[in-house]
C-alpha cells in the first residue's frame, strides 16, 4: 500500500489537486493508495500517530507544493517543517519515503540533498510513482524510473524528468475532501495542461514542468469539472500557468464547457498571458462561465518588459484590459516590480499606466524570487559574484543558497522600495501594495491573510484577489 501525505498547510487551504491526480494514476496502475491530508487536521502530530497505529504502508509519498511563500520580505521557508515531518514519520514507520510535487521539481537534487528520504521525483509523478512502486516490488534497477532521484554508492543519482507528451489524468476528484476545501477556500482548482514554451526571465515553470505545452483533452477537462459540480462545487480556478498558451486549446476548453451544458452552473477564474488574447477568446470565456482573469503583466514599461522577456507591449496590456471590461470579466493585472534595471522612473511609468487603463485590481508585488535553472541566474552570473550583488536580498546568513528564499530588488529604488511604490500608488484602492516591515500592508500575499480568511468564513467565494477586492468595498 502507498500512503500519500499532503504537507502543504498554508491557509486558506488549497486543495491538493496534484496529489489527487497522482493517487488516481497510481490506483489505475494497480496499487492501493491512501491519502493522509495534514492540511485538514487540527492536531497534526496526533493525526500522524493515529494513522500509523492503524496503517503499515510499503511506501510513503510526500507532496511539496511550495518550498516557500515566494514573497519578500516575509521569506517563509517551508523546508524545515518538511524535515520535522520526516523525522516524525521515522519515529512512526520504517516505510521508505519519496518526495515530489511542483515545489520539489523546481529544485530536484538540490532540495533532495537536504531531506533525509530515500527517493525524490522530479516531473510528472503520474508516470514516475507507479514505475517506482513496480521497481521496488520486482527489485528492478532504479535507473529505469523516470524522474527518480536517489542515493547510490556513487552519490546522488538523478534520472531524466518524467514529462510525457500525453496527459490523461481521468480524475474523478473524489479522493480528497474537496467539499471541505471549497468551504474553507471558496474555490477549487483544475488543470488543463502542463509545461510552458516561454522563457521568461524569472519563471521556474519550464524547470518544473517542461518547456512544451502538454495538453489534456477538453473532453477530459470538462468531465473533471462535472465531477466537481456533482459534489456541489461550482467556483473553480485554473491551475495552468497561462490558460491561453496555446490559444486554440483555451478556446476548445471553453467550447466544450458550453457544449456540455456547464456554463450556467459554474463560475471560474484563470491566469492568462497578455498575448494571445482577443475578442473571440474573451467572448468564449465569458460564455463558458468565466468570471475573472488575472494577467501576468509584470510591467508597463518597454525596457522592463524586454528585461523580463515578455512578448507584449503596453498597447497589448491596455487592449487586454479593455476587452475584459467590454465582455464583463473582472480583470486583475499582476506586476513584478524591482527587477533588473528597475528605477523610480520605470516604476512611475508602470504604475501611472495601470492607473490610466483602470483594471479592477493591480498586484504590485515587489522583488523577484530567484530560482535555479532560470534565465535570471544566468543574468546575475554575468554581473559577477551573487554574494556581493547589492540587488540580492535575503534573510539568512552565509553563502547564497537559492533553495532558500532569495530575491532580487533593484538597488536603484533606494533603501525603502516598498515605501517608494506606495507613495506612487497614492492610496489607489485598486492596488495591492507591496509588503514592508514597518507598516500594515494591503499586499495580496494570501498566506495567513486575516482579511481573506474572514471574508471566506462569511461566505465569499472566488479567486483570492477578487475576494480581497470585494472586501474593500
Amino acid at each position: 500500500m502507498l500512503t500519500l501525505i499532503n504537507t502543504n498547510t498554508m491557509t486558506p487551504p488549497i486543495a491538493p489537486v496534484g496529489l489527487e491526480y497522482l493517487a488516481q494514476a497510481t490506483i489505475q496502475a494497480g496499487t492501493d493508495v491512501d491519502i493522509l491530508d495534514l492540511c485538514l487536521e487540527e492536531d497534526r502530530s496526533t493525526a500522524l500517530a493515529d494513522y500509523f497505529s492503524r496503517h503499515s504502508p510499503d511506501l510513503i509519498g510526500l507532496s511539496l507544493r511550495n518550498v516557500d511563500d515566494c514573497f519578500w520580505p516575509s521569506c517563509r521557508w517551508f523546508v524545515p517543517d518538511v524535515i520535522d515531518l520526516i523525522e516524525s514519520l521515522r519515529s512512526l514507520t520504517a516505510a521508505p519515503i519519496v518526495v515530489g510535487g511542483v515545489g520539489f521539481s523546481i529544485f530536484g537534487a538540490a532540495i533532495y540533498d537536504l531531506l533525509p528520504v530515500e527517493y525524490g521525483i522530479r516531473g510528472d509523478g503520474e508516470t514516475a510513482l507507479p514505475a517506482l512502486v513496480q521497481a521496488m516490488r520486482r527489485e528492478r534497477d532504479l535507473c529505469s524510473v523516470p524522474g527518480l532521484i536517489y542515493r547510490s554508492a556513487q552519490g546522488i543519482q538523478a534520472n531524466a524528468p518524467a514529462w510525457p507528451t500525453d496527459i490523461c489524468l481521468h480524475s474523478r476528484r473524489d479522493l480528497v475532501d474537496n467539499r471541505t476545501y471549497f468551504k474553507r477556500a471558496g474555490q477549487i482548482g483544475f488543470e488543463t495542461k502542463r509545461g510552458c514554451p516561454r522563457q521568461c526571465l524569472y519563471c521556474p515553470d519550464p524547470v518544473a514542468k517542461g518547456t512544451l505545452a502538454r495538453l489534456r483533452s477538453p473532453q477530459e477537462v470538462v468531465q473533471e469539472i462535472q465531477a466537481l459540480v456533482d459534489q456541489g462545487i461550482h467556483v473553480l480556478h485554473t491551475c495552468d500557468a497561462e490558460f491561453n498558451l496555446p490559444y486554440d486549446h483555451a478556446l476548445a476548453v471553453c467550447h466544450e464547457i458550453v457544449r456540455q451544458g456547464l456554463a450556467q452552473t459554474i463560475q471560474w477564474y484563470a491566469y492568462l498571458s497578455v498575448v494571445p488574447f482577443d475578442a473571440a477568446l474573451a467572448s468564449a470565456m465569458k460564455r463558458a462561465g468565466c468570471v475573472g482573469i488575472d494577467f501576468t503583466t509584470d510591467a508597463a514599461c518597454a525596457t522592463m518588459l524586454e528585461t523580463y522577456a515578455q512578448p507584449y507591449t503596453k498597447a497589448d496590456i491596455a487592449r487586454a484590459v479593455t476587452l475584459c471590461q467590454a465582455h464583463g470579466l473582472i480583470v486583475m493585472t499582476d506586476l513584478l516590480l524591482g527587477g533588473p534595471g528597475e528605477t523610480p522612473e520605470t516604476l512611475a511609468e508602470t504604475i501611472g499606466f495601470m492607473k490610466q487603463i483602470g483594471p479592477d485590481g493591480v498586484g504590485a508585488g515587489l522583488g523577484l524570487r530567484i530560482y535555479p535553472g532560470t534565465p535570471m541566474v544566468d543574468h546575475l552570473r554575468h554581473q559577477g559574484p551573487m554574494g556581493t550583488n547589492p540587488n540580492i536580498k535575503r534573510k539568512y546568513e552565509g553563502p547564497i543558497d537559492l533553495r532558500r528564499p532569495t530575491f532580487y530588488v533593484s538597488d536603484a529604488l533606494g533603501p525603502e522600495p516598498a515605501r517608494l511604490i506606495k507613495d506612487m500608488i497614492q492610496g489607489d484602492p485598486r492596488f495591492f501594495e507591496p509588503m514592508d516591515e514597518s507598516s500594515v500592508s494591503r499586499d495580496h500575499n494570501y498566506n495567513d491573510n486575516e482579511t481573506l480568511l474572514n471574508a471566506i468564513d462569511q461566505g465569499e467565494q472566488g479567486a483570492f484577489w477578487h475576494i480581497l477586492l470585494k472586501a474593500r468595498v
